[in-house]
């Protein structure tokens, strides 16, 4: 990692990997305090949270992971639907010896925070779900080819797109730069991508196995939908906190968790769909008065 992550003090945050069932995990942890993970989304590393862990870090031991498959963990031949990758988080946690914590998670990372608050309520105590919808729950109706969608500049056109088999690779290797310029796209201020994030994000996905690994977790869709649905009869009690970005997902966040639990509160930020890298202050804030609740 080319950039060093730092706490509120400004020292390098602590880097490691383990080992926990078919995958091995690399993770950084920073601060002191009641544990808070972080879970990146697609296409980014935990390097996503760069910003945000200093600010978190005096109140908090903050554990920000590179799921599996990402960044600087394991890239295995399956395993990618986020009740998998929730298993993968609750085995870290119980490995580094925290039975209970608050999870946090953006874009696919937040599908696999609801997992993980599914499959595990007695450990997760509070559950942020940012920018995201879930499978089975509206993803797949914002990736349909409509009028609606494409008006409101919010078509979900690559999530068909990448479930396809083969033809992403193949198309997209050799493209990675090109690809990650349309990310850009999402965010309402563009320029929070820097160069250094850019950087980070294209050196990941350029290393073999990565694009294949992205990839999977679009083409689980189905299988996480299926999962979604299940987990939903029995709807979350812990409190949850859903945060749109007015200029992406925006208010569709907070009715999305309204489906699946009961103790919802929803905060719309004034950015797109990158809040870490858009308005970290912000969303520090946001979280800060949600966990001292």
């Amino acid at each position: 990692m080319g950039y060093p992550i730092r706490d509120h003090r400004g020292t390098p945050v602590r880097h490691a990997k383990t080992t926990v069932g078919d995958v091995r995990l690399h993770y950084v942890t920073a601060g002191t305090g009641e544990p808070v993970v972080l879970l990146h989304g697609i296409p980014k590393t935990l390097y996503y949270w760069r910003l945000l862990i200093p600010l978190l870090s005096e109140r908090y031991t903050v554990i920000a992971i590179d799921m599996r498959g990402f960044g600087h963990s394991s890239r295995p031949l399956d395993g990618f639907d986020m009740r998998t990758v929730a298993g993968d988080v609750a085995a870290l946690m119980t490995h580094l010896g925290h039975e209970h914590f608050r999870v946090v998670g953006e874009d696919w990372g937040a599908a696999a925070a609801y997992q993980l608050a599914a499959c595990y309520p007695e450990r997760v105590q509070q559950l942020v779900f940012q920018e995201m919808l879930l499978p089975g729950f509206g993803l797949e109706e914002w990736s349909f080819l409509t009028p609606a969608n494409v008006k409101a500049h919010n078509w979900l056109w690559h999530v068909n797109f990448y479930a396809v088999p083969d033809y992403p690779e193949a198309l997209l290797t050799g493209r990675e730069e090109m690809y990650f310029n349309m990310v850009r796209a999402e965010a309402y201020d563009p320029g929070a991508y820097t160069a250094d994030a850019l950087e980070e994000y294209l050196r990941c996905y350029t290393v073999p196995g990565s694009l294949r690994c992205m990839f999977a977790v679009y083409r689980a869709t189905l299988t996480d939908g299926e999962q979604n649905r299940e987990s939903a009869k029995q709807r979350l009690q812990m409190p949850v906190l859903a945060i749109g970005g007015r200029h992406y997902i925006g208010e569709a966040v907070h009715r999305q968790m309204e489906q699946v639990a009961d103790n919802v509160r929803g905060v719309l930020l004034d950015w797109g769909h990158d809040l870490a890298h858009e308005c970290p202050g912000e969303l520090a804030a946001v979280l800060h008065e949600f966990f001292a609740e």
